[in-house]
């Protein structure tokens, strides 16, 4: 089997009001439980604060963890049980996935990302040829009949 395995993915929500050093402690506390159960972490990612389809637990939004990891499959009763009793996970669920390993995402500083992507706009701006030749505007009235008769 060439990177087709079987992996497990458990995604967790947390409360919406937890500070965000809060949130990379719980990351960090539930990856070293696993290890320490002899799990293995494929890939541990944040997908950030969400608004959640009705609430729970008093809560309409949480922040939403994917934890991708493999095991015998022993380890997720565990791991389930520690985020029963803690206080801030207002949900979990673990799914057993077959098929190709997930790769872990590269980290992108935030804080370089929007000053090259202006930089890049601003050279697709002057690269661009400008037609001098307009789109003839057309009549709202036009329209308006055209949707009438369609229906």
């Amino acid at each position: 089997m060439t990177n087709q395995e079987i992996y497990y993915e458990t995604m967790y929500i947390l409360r919406p009001d937890i500070a965000e050093d809060e949130v990379i402690q719980h990351i960090e506390k539930y990856n070293k439980l696993l290890e320490s159960m002899g799990g293995k972490i494929l890939d541990s990612q944040m997908r950030g604060k969400r608004r959640l389809a009705y609430p729970i637990a008093k809560n309409r939004e949480g922040i939403y963890v994917q934890l991708s990891h493999q095991g015998d499959g022993q380890h997720i009763a565990k791991i389930e049980k520690a985020m029963r009793l803690s206080d801030d996970v207002i949900r979990y669920m673990t799914i057993k996935q077959d098929g190709p390993l997930p790769t872990p995402k590269a980290k992108i500083k935030t804080s370089e990302t929007p000053n090259n992507q202006e930089k890049e706009i601003k050279e697709d701006d002057s690269s661009t040829p400008v037609s001098s030749q307009a789109e003839p505007a057309k009549n709202n009235s036009e329209e308006d009949d055209a949707k009438k008769s369609a229906e």
